[in-house]
């Protein structure tokens, strides 16, 4: 008999996580570490990286490793080279979370050009070119891909709980992320031949620490969703374990919700 412990195993694993220093994306790199996944940390910020990599190891460091990787996934050319120096030093990865995000918060009216195309770039170009550079060395070991989407990939912002800029969700993510969820499920068909398993997550309101000062604005987004309250970061680390691991070795091309019940009202 297979045993759930066996499925959720990553031992020996290899997982590169972009902006996996993040405030979502550390309980994302804990995960995998803490099922004994060796975890590459990468980001543009070097010196957050290096810490988590520091984290993860003096808790899991008989168990694993853990490395920092410089990433700029607004630069082809740092992704390219980081991809290579994987594929030199570890032959490839088994499993690509791709879950690093930055960008301005935008009305539809006060978005600029500019804007919009930085985050069509950061939100779904760098998945497109990074799933492409990694290919390889998936191939090989028959790997898992892991998109980090969002609610607002299926689902619109309610309007009337956003009042001027600072707390807006720009119209560009939301059209970014819908553009990832559509991805993942040509990749899920397309890599199939390859034994490559590719899925969503798309966290529902998980706001940063700065976002939860406004009392105000927390109360409208927490009653939005039938459990009546935010996310917190750890909460997303059961759907993570799943998707990266045997335990959905039968589930591919699926967006999975971790939103608090959001996207049923």
């Amino acid at each position: 008999m297979t045993q759930i412990y066996d499925l959720l195993s990553l031992k020996n694993k290899i997982a590169l996580v972009t902006g996996g220093a993040g405030y979502l994306g550390s309980e994302i790199s804990e995960t995998l570490a803490e099922l004994g996944a060796n975890v590459i940390v990468a980001s543009r910020d070097l010196e957050k990286c290096k810490q988590k990599c520091a984290e993860l190891e003096e808790k899991y460091g008989d168990q694993i490793w853990a490395k920092p990787l410089q990433l700029d996934l607004m630069d082809k050319e740092s992704i390219a080279q980081a991809f290579q120096y994987i594929d030199a030093e570890f032959g490839g990865i088994d499993i690509l979370v791709n879950n690093a995000w930055s960008g301005n918060k935008n009305s539809f009216e006060s978005i600029s050009d500019e804007d919009w195309e930085y985050d069509i770039e950061m939100s779904l170009h760098s998945v497109f070119r990074c799933v492409k550079k990694a290919l390889p060395g998936l191939k090989k070991k028959k790997g898992v891909i892991l998109n980090i989407t969002s609610m607002y990939g299926h689902v619109a912002p309610d309007y009337r709980i956003y009042d001027g800029i600072k707390f807006t969700n720009p119209p560009s993510y939301g059209a970014a992320k819908a553009g990832v969820i559509q991805f993942t499920k040509y990749l899920a068909s397309f890599l199939s031949p390859h034994e490559i398993r590719v899925n969503c997550l798309s966290p529902g309101p998980f706001p940063h620490p700065e976002t939860q000062k406004n009392t105000e604005f927390m109360q409208q987004l927490a009653g939005k969703n039938p459990l009546n309250r935010i996310g917190q970061p750890h909460e997303i680390k059961g759907a993570v374990a799943l998707l990266c691991s045997d335990a959905s070795s039968y589930m591919t091309g699926q967006n999975i919700c971790v939103d608090g019940g959001w996207s049923v009202w």
